[in-house]
């Protein structure tokens, strides 16, 4: 296992490279973290279709900018880094999402391999959604694609702005002890707000 520290709201895009299968849609994630900070003026260039044709892809979904919320990451590496370039970003493969859908929906839930360890630790506020089955859901990224203005001092009022579905709520609270989402041995499940932002289930 290999451990980045420190990297809290840490900047970084990925790319997904879609691909057909039996199973339905899923998608090879690239990521410009720990690489790069996803330069803007280059970011803003990535032109989706073109990315798809280059690397023989039935799509390219393009997602960030976005910045981390946890206190550090440990990774399983597996074998030897895939390493691409799009439009001058390079980027390193970090999971496979099983997708719900080509276009999911705010609140659906994806799977990723990702065999990560997420770790919040004691002292940092965390953003969290409640499901109606009272599971609750770290806010692991906050999005800068649908609300160019998002940070971090937007997050503890974000309940106002969000479309919950019924029997969900938004909370922020300050950790008191480390709270770590392990899935180095199972896949994430993962869901996004109105706003992009990516929550992981806490299991």
């Amino acid at each position: 296992m290999t451990e980045r520290t420190d990297v809290f709201d840490r900047r970084y895009g990925e790319v997904l490279l879609v691909t057909a299968t039996e199973d339905g849609p899923q998608a090879q994630v690239y990521c410009s973290f720990p690489l790069n900070d996803c330069p803007a003026e280059l970011w803003d260039k990535l032109d989706a279709e073109a990315i798809a044709k280059e690397h023989g892809a039935i799509a390219a979904l393009l997602n960030g900018p976005r910045h981390w919320l946890m206190s550090s990451i440990e990774k399983d590496a597996q074998g030897q880094p895939d390493t691409r370039e799009f439009g001058g970003i390079e980027m390193m493969h970090q999971a496979t999402v099983t997708l719900s859908s080509m276009n999911p929906a705010p609140y659906s839930v994806n799977q990723v391999d990702r065999k990560t360890v997420f770790n919040f630790d004691a002292g940092r506020p965390v953003f969290e959604l409640i499901d109606p089955q009272e599971q609750r859901w770290v806010m692991q990224t906050y999005s800068q694609a649908v609300d160019v203005s998002l940070g971090l001092t937007s997050l503890p009022d974000l309940a106002a702005r969000l479309t919950l579905p019924d029997g969900w709520r938004y909370e922020t609270r300050i950790l008191t002890e480390r709270l770590s989402v392990d899935t180095t041995t199972r896949d994430a499940h993962v869901t996004q707000d109105n706003f992009a932002n990516s929550y992981s289930w806490e299991f």
